[in-house]
């Protein structure tokens, strides 16, 4: 259309291309072979298609991609050359599998990378910035991505880089655009979210700088539209004259702004991708696909007791036995005299046949393993915080609304194996820990343990900050869904006695 510009826009992808479930084929509405079916019936010669970051990690065919074909192109690489894009930013989540890998990926990307605030070896990642003419009328880009990436990924993933604030860095751009580009439009991909509910403004989650879309919009005027990510929300609006959108995660959605150049009209809205899959897109890549699922199927051993979850809620509030085989599997890795694990949302836990599709869908992250020293205090601490997931509405224990709205946080809630402890859901926050033993004995504050954790919860993902300051022991390189199957595999059957030792009460 003559006087109008499109952007589309795709976010957290996390390597999602074929539209169905690995763990039991189900099929679904996401993934980048539907998306592309959408894109190309929107697209025409005044359209930009954008990616902001978090593209590499998240799906079975990734994992399996840089565990057993790392040299390779990676699939999702190859489909998002098919698919054209102009630009791409990158999120928290590309640096997951190292600096190497991350560049493989960049340099065989057709479309630049933007991301300003990421600076490697002494020079930005990225373009400061990008002037785009289309319509007749002048586009500025740029993109940045969440501060808090230098905190929450491993130091070997980014030992060369260095993560400027992303909010001075979007300042400063702005500031120079109008200054000395003077552009019609500044359009600004953001890998981070809102730190405040934007609609009333009032403080959704600590101010730690790893979301801080609402501070963009509110102090940083001549956004035209800020494309934002990382906490995988369907949002679409304007706020303080800045039109802004948020899609949800594995391709399920597609962010479509439409600016009337002889208006300024900025029209956003968020699609879903209930459409048909772009068999083309599932062809360029089917070799690998075909080598992954036979991958998948693989068996590595068997169980002797149930390891198969049924229902989330009560796999968490009746701690599941697969809870306790994976911190075993820690233990054993690391000699620790704690272990600590999360459920992930859709884990489906393992059948009695075990195969590398249980543990992908089960150990969702490619975390690695800390080992930390930890005093009492700070033990109970971190149960407290643990606890916090826990609710009571009508007289039943239920989760913590904050745990699920905006943003699903399962993976925030830990259960601790090695000690005996009980959760009193009625306490206040901060209260609730009322009984805590240590081999039978009451943990004092003075008492000293080592408890093995995964990496993210290491350096205090998740504003465990009690959990970043505790001493390192000892870091471990290997994936640990990669200890699981070498557990699994030494083991051959998986037989031990239940162990309830997480108590959640009213």
């Amino acid at each position: 259309m003559k006087n109008r510009i499109r952007i589309l826009a795709t976010s957290d992808v996390h390597g999602t291309i074929y539209p169905y479930r690995y763990s039991d084929g189900h099929l679904m509405d996401y993934g980048l072979s539907k998306l592309n079916t959408l894109i190309q019936s929107l697209r025409d010669e005044n359209t930009l298609l954008l990616d902001n970051g978090d593209t590499l990690e998240g799906s079975p065919l990734s994992f399996f991609h840089y565990q057993v074909e790392p040299d390779e192109v990676a699939p999702i690489t190859k489909v998002m050359n098919e698919m054209e894009y102009d630009y791409v930013n990158v999120g928290n989540h590309d640096f997951n599998y190292g600096e190497a890998q991350l560049f493989k990926h960049l340099n065989a990307l057709h479309a630049p990378c933007i991301t300003a605030n990421v600076i490697y070896n002494d020079a930005p990642l990225g373009a400061t910035y990008v002037i785009r003419e289309i319509a007749g009328k002048k586009l500025a880009l740029f993109g940045i991505t969440t501060t808090c990436t230098k905190d929450q990924e491993k130091k070997e993933n980014i030992e060369h880089f260095i993560f400027e604030d992303a909010f001075e860095v979007a300042k400063r751009t702005v500031s120079h655009l109008k200054l000395m580009e003077k552009p019609d439009y500044i359009i600004c991909l953001y890998h981070g979210g809102f730190e405040r509910d934007l609609l009333e403004g009032y403080q959704t989650e600590p101010f730690t700088g790893e979301n801080e879309g609402y501070r963009i919009l509110q102090e940083l005027p001549g956004i035209d539209v800020l494309i934002t990510g990382h906490q995988h929300k369907s949002l679409c609006g304007e706020l303080f004259s800045t039109v802004y959108t948020q899609t949800a995660s594995k391709g399920a959605e597609l962010a479509c702004i439409d600016i009337y150049t002889d208006t300024n009209v900025i029209e956003p809205v968020v699609l879903k991708v209930d459409v048909e899959s772009d068999l083309e897109i599932e062809d360029l890549i089917q070799d690998t696909e075909k080598k992954c699922q036979t991958w998948l199927d693989q068996p590595l051993g068997s169980t002797a007791i149930d390891l198969t979850i049924q229902n989330e809620m009560e796999a968490r509030l009746h701690k599941s036995q697969v809870v306790t085989f994976l911190n075993r599997v820690q233990q054993a890795h690391t000699g620790a005299m704690l272990s600590a694990t999360a459920l992930f949302h859709g884990a489906t836990g393992f059948n009695k046949t075990i195969t590398m599709r249980d543990l992908v869908s089960t150990y969702v992250f490619p975390n690695t393993l800390t080992v930390k020293e930890i005093n009492g205090k700070l033990l109970r601490e971190y149960l407290e915080k643990c606890a916090a997931y826990w609710s009571i509405h009508n007289n039943h224990i239920c989760v913590s609304p904050s745990f699920e709205s905006p943003v699903p946080l399962h993976f925030n809630y830990d259960m601790v194996d090695g000690i005996d402890y009980t959760i009193k859901v009625s306490n206040q926050i901060g209260k609730r820990i009322v009984e805590l033993k240590y081999l039978g004995n009451d943990v004092q504050d003075s008492d000293r343990f080592t408890i093995a954790v995964n990496s993210y919860r290491a350096s205090g993902g998740g504003n465990f900050e009690m959990m970043r300051n505790c001493p390192t022991v000892k870091e471990y390189p290997t994936d640990i869904v990669e200890l699981i199957a070498d557990y699994i595999l030494e083991c051959k059957t998986i037989d031990f006695e239940a162990v309830n030792n997480i108590t959640v009460i009213q």
